[in-house]
């Protein structure tokens, strides 16, 4: 979404746009919404919902692993399969951006009128950062109360996954290969929607270790005979799984900047790290309410224009059992 489309969504002519409850118009919140998703890493990715309302269900369909039967000439021995409906929750949580512009700088500054339109997509992008972080991190036991708005995607892949401790090592094929090896079987069908999520200095170490180890050039192609040199092989796989440093094991490995960092040997002992979560992206759930409120207002005693924006947001898991969290994964000295 551009900043020309932006400035269109948040300006001084369209806040407030429907009199003094400040809501936006439907094509407008949808507008923003899409900003909001855009400018993020995981809002492209992730299942994103629209919310009329402050909450929602969503249909979850499972079924069993095995579905087909042999069939027997003119015996009704039929069974018919198992499909569990269920629904989950999302229920969104209410978070509010301030910020305010004295008259002067409105008057005098080298952007002149532009500046307040330049202002308003800086703290777009700002709700839009702030956002993703709470839906990652939330946990409403959090000391920050930011992040204890509602439990975030951490939080519930950790209480629900299968979790995997790595006690302090490092981001390695072998803990991905465990990690492949504790998703459950009928996950494994859709490979092709799986994905490795980690933070950026995991990710930074391990793509520098198949630099170096895995015979691979810096263009991440792998040079054959550099790669068995480099492992004392001479059959070295090329790939059912199509091995790469960017997709472990053929699945794709997605830096995610907010990924929380956090002492991995406990007890303040050092090695800093994060976590790795092996998910499908549509099993991450992120609401947003199209109750979108923008409030612009003069303030003659402080001879200022201050501004207030109101949304609601909430994140949820569909299949938390459909998930591997690595925990406990450390950075290289």
């Amino acid at each position: 979404m551009s900043n020309e489309l932006l400035e269109k969504v948040i300006s001084t002519t369209t806040l407030g746009a429907n009199g003094a409850d400040g809501l936006l118009r439907p094509k407008q919140a949808d507008r923003f919404i899409d900003y909001l998703w855009d400018a993020t890493v995981l809002g492209s990715q992730v299942d994103t919902q629209r919310i009329n309302g402050n909450e929602t269900e969503i249909n979850v369909i499972a079924v069993g692993e095995r579905l087909l039967r042999m069939a027997t000439e003119a015996v009704a021995d039929h069974v018919n399969p198992s499909v569990v409906f269920s629904k989950v929750s999302l229920t969104t949580t209410k978070f509010r951006l301030d910020w305010e512009l004295s008259t002067e700088s409105l008057e005098d500054g080298l952007e002149g009128e532009a500046l307040e339109d330049h202002i308003a997509r800086l703290m777009a992008n700002a709700v839009s950062n702030d956002l993703e972080d709470i839906a990652i991190n939330g946990n409403v036991n959090e000391v920050d109360a930011l992040l204890a708005g509602f439990d975030g995607w951490r939080k519930r892949l950790h209480a629900g996954g299968h979790v995997i401790d790595a006690q302090g090592g490092n981001l390695e094929k072998g803990i991905l290969n465990r990690a492949l090896r504790t998703m459950p079987r009928r996950f494994m069908a859709n490979r092709g929607n799986l994905k490795w999520f980690s933070a950026a200095g995991l990710i930074q170490d391990y793509l520098f270790d198949a630099l170096l180890i895995e015979g691979f050039g810096s263009n991440f192609q792998r040079d054959p005979a550099e790669a068995r040199a480099a492992s004392g092989r001479t059959n070295v796989a090329e790939g059912g799984a199509g091995w790469t440093p960017a997709s472990p094991f053929g699945i794709p490995l997605q830096e995610v900047y907010l990924f929380p960092e956090y002492d991995t040997n406990g007890a303040g002992a050092g090695g800093t790290g994060s976590d790795v979560w092996l998910t499908n992206a549509k099993n991450l759930v992120w609401g947003v309410s199209r109750d979108i409120k923008v409030y612009r207002e003069f303030q003659p005693k402080k001879d200022t224009v201050e501004y207030t924006l109101y949304t609601r947001v909430g994140a949820a898991v569909k299949n938390p059992g459909a998930s591997v969290v690595i925990k406990n994964v450390a950075y290289k000295a």
